[in-house]
């Protein structure tokens, strides 16, 4: 019987020897030296022992590079993660072959450059036949940022419960936003005296103004919206301006429909090619 508990009380250090070294942050080069460390420790393990170790070292290595190719696709990085169980009493008889666990979850990360954090809760409702769920409750909070759009819509999410949409349309907010700024840069970088950004890259207006046609100014205002569904989608406008001299001699009112023409233009051109036509027009046209 000694013996018996003897063995016992090896194995039982052995697994838990094996749990911190699993479970402990490592530092590159350290896993040899704990590795040597564990066996000096306990007393040898069987193969059988080891090869559970491997095999769950190798899959929270896979789950890990999951997580890594998820945040690269998706531009998404969960820093904080926590979740608490409760198992709900059924108050009523009809009931009692219901099982019900409500989740606590609480998480934060970020997408690029917006900081987020949520709170909610899923009830599961398991019975002999099914096992379904369901959030109940939706809490986001958006550290503060430039972008008005995002609270509309953070209001809509939580409404919903949604929390597929409000990733998902996070997601392709930040793409639109990223490829606005970078559209913004080309232009200044490749026109630098004619394109203005008065509220920097990250803003949705830019200006084009031409020293040879003082008065003359387009200004082009670029925002991200989201539908009800939150679809995530451009809009473009074109804001004209002109001396009261050359208003009242456009008798052909080119001005005044400018805005049409421009959302024309678009749809044929696509944004870059329709907003580098529209720089063009303006260095380009004669003075007169």
């Amino acid at each position: 019987m000694d013996a018996q508990q003897a063995e016992v009380r090896a194995l039982e250090a052995e697994i838990a020897a094996l749990r911190r070294a699993c479970e402990e942050p490592r530092t590159a080069g350290e896993d040899n030296w704990r590795a040597q460390k564990s066996l000096r420790e306990m007393y040898q393990s069987d193969s059988e022992g080891w090869a559970s170790s491997k095999d769950l070292r190798s899959h929270l290595g896979h789950l890990e590079s999951e997580l890594l190719f998820l945040s690269t696709l998706t531009g998404i990085s969960i820093r904080n993660y926590s979740m608490k169980t409760e198992v709900l009493r059924n108050t009523e008889k009809t009931e009692k072959s219901i099982t019900k666990v409500l989740q606590r979850h609480r998480l934060s990360g970020n997408c690029q450059m917006i900081t987020f954090q949520l709170e909610f809760q899923i009830l599961e409702i398991q019975n002999k036949e099914s096992l379904s769920s369901v959030i109940t409750d939706l809490n986001i909070i958006m550290e503060p940022t430039e972008y008005s759009e995002l609270s509309e819509f953070v209001s809509r999410a939580e409404e919903r419960r949604d929390l597929l949409m409000f990733f998902r349309s996070l997601h392709f907010f930040v793409e639109w936003c990223e490829y606005r700024k970078r559209t913004f840069e080309h232009f200044k970088e490749k026109y630098p005296e004619v394109v203005q950004l008065p509220e920097g890259a990250a803003s949705s207006c830019m200006v084009v103004r031409s020293a040879r046609r003082p008065g003359f100014e387009l200004v082009i205002v670029w925002r991200v919206q989201m539908d009800e569904e939150g679809k995530v989608l451009p809009k473009l406008d074109l804001l004209p301006k002109a001396p009261q001299q050359a208003l009242e001699l456009d008798r052909n009112r080119v001005l005044e429909t400018a805005p049409l023409s421009f959302r024309a233009l678009l749809g044929v051109l696509g944004i870059e090619a329709a907003l580098e036509s529209l720089i063009k027009s303006l260095c380009t046209a004669d003075p007169s």
